[in-house]
């Protein structure tokens, strides 16, 4: 399947690391003028801008910003539109970091950090974009979740996540009907293996044995779901919470 979205433009917030680079590079693929966010890996985020530039004529762009700081998330969306000539199409709500010491042994400043930086980022980055694309009567976000949102013994990552959820489905309530918004919420992807290996050396193993589909999500995988969510095909897919896991968040006795 294959939709061309030449003209449109798309936000990726957190977008120079890990899944961010993926699905810039499919929004990219799919004709759309691609502003990456970034908050530290500026040379990471330049790299990406130089490979996108290869994909296309559509111009790209690298946007520096804390997206938990309002001035910063307006300042992201300010440089954006100006450096992709117009407003915001897509937003993919990208940046979500990760943490999960148990809440009795967690310090405030971890809560901040996740709390803020999925959640409260998720927010203030829908509330910078969504005039631009009511004006114009059509826009599409999509949330980052995660399959720690559907269980409990992922500490605030979890709670993020679900909030992210929730958020998911109050926003396509109030956004509806120009705007669309969903979430996909992958289970553990292939290539962010090695990050997780300091909280326990047999994660790969055992979080492998425990999806059912015998493998785990790429995140090319995961980027392409992002993609399909602002092809037409989707139009009526609203407050929405898309699991790419293999089944890992199915209960089991």
């Amino acid at each position: 399947m294959s939709t061309t979205f030449e003209g449109k433009r798309a936000l990726v917030t957190g977008g120079s690391r890990n899944l961010g680079p993926a699905i810039a590079h499919r929004l990219a693929r799919a004709g759309m003028s691609v502003a990456v966010n970034y908050r530290t890996s500026r040379s990471e985020a330049e790299d990406l801008i130089t490979r996108l530039d290869t994909v296309g004529g559509q111009r790209h762009a690298a946007v520096a910003g804390d997206m938990t700081k309002p001035d910063d998330v307006e300042a992201v969306v300010s440089q954006t539109v100006t450096a992709l000539d117009g407003p915001i199409d897509v937003l993919v709500n990208n940046t979500g970091p990760y943490g999960m010491t148990p809440f009795m042994d967690m310090d405030e400043d971890e809560w901040d950090r996740v709390w803020d930086g999925n959640a409260k980022a998720t927010y203030l980055a829908t509330r910078s974009v969504v005039v631009g694309m009511q004006a114009s009567g059509w826009g599409r976000i999509v949330n980052i979740s995660a399959v720690s949102a559907f269980v409990r013994n992922r500490s605030i990552y979890g709670l993020a996540k679900a909030a992210v959820g929730i958020l998911t489905e109050e926003l396509a309530l109030e956004l509806a009907p120009e705007i669309t918004v969903n979430a996909v919420a992958p289970g553990q992807i292939l290539e962010s293996l090695e990050d997780l290996g300091e909280f326990a050396a047999d994660w790969a193993e055992a979080v492998t044995a425990r999806t059912p589909a015998g493998r785990l999500a790429t995140r090319a995988e995961v980027a392409e779901i992002v993609y399909l969510l602002c092809t037409p095909a989707f139009d009526l897919v609203t407050g929405s919470v898309i699991p790419v896991d293999g089944g890992l968040r199915l209960p089991r006795f």
